[in-house]
């Protein structure tokens, strides 16, 4: 039994995804972060950062494995059913550059793209201008990754691209678009129509309904 703790969400997203893409059973649990939920104390002591998804692994045998952090969830269930990761070499090695390009490149700039023009207490014209042309770059060189391959480290689907659809998938939020990026766009288009995709997205989405 797997319990993820979730709202509509970038980071969030990609937990759903890869366990359906495994497939995994598993059990979503709605953390209203526009209400405060986050900040909770029963969440608060599953992760103390105070942030979504955290997920927690009851069939590891003891005690459960309580986890946060996406890009720290997609390793574990990658490793822990085989898929989606290679198992060594250049191309688990691969895997790891692109996920951490995310983490360290287009999580950041994306984030802060959106905080700046939609929930910063004040417009700050450097800032939006700074962190925006950020995302735009670097949606640029994802875009030139994938003119040479299919996936964002490959020819196989990995939590490299579970992670980077994340924020993508939120893109409006941010006001990035992919009308000058046509591999990545052809690469979005192409997950968001593989049924666990579709599956991950239309749970997570009820999460925040109503």
């Amino acid at each position: 039994m797997i319990d993820v703790y979730a709202f509509a969400t970038p980071n969030s997203i990609k937990v759903p995804i890869a366990l359906e893409e495994l497939g995994l059973d598993y059990t979503l649990h709605s953390i209203n972060i526009m209400a405060g939920g986050q900040k909770d104390p029963a969440f608060l002591a599953l992760n103390p950062n105070g942030k979504v998804p955290v997920l927690i692994d009851h069939d590891i045998g003891g005690d459960p494995l309580v986890l946060s952090e996406s890009a720290a969830i997609l390793i574990y269930l990658a490793e822990k059913t085989g898929k989606l990761l290679p198992l060594s070499g250049a191309p688990r090695a691969r895997v790891f550059e692109q996920l951490f390009f995310h983490g360290t490149a287009m999580g950041p700039a994306f984030g802060n793209a959106g905080y700046f023009q939609k929930a910063a207490p004040e417009q700050i014209p450097l800032a939006i201008a700074r962190f925006l042309g950020e995302a735009n770059r670097v949606i640029g060189v994802l875009d030139a990754q994938l003119a040479k391959q299919k996936f964002v480290a490959g020819d196989e689907l990995s939590i490299a691209d579970i992670a980077n659809f994340g924020w993508l998938w939120k893109r409006d939020f941010v006001g990035v678009g992919l009308g000058a990026t046509p591999n990545l766009a052809r690469w979005f288009s192409e997950l968001e129509v593989r049924p666990a995709f579709q599956t991950a997205i239309a749970k997570t989405n009820a999460l925040s309904a109503g």
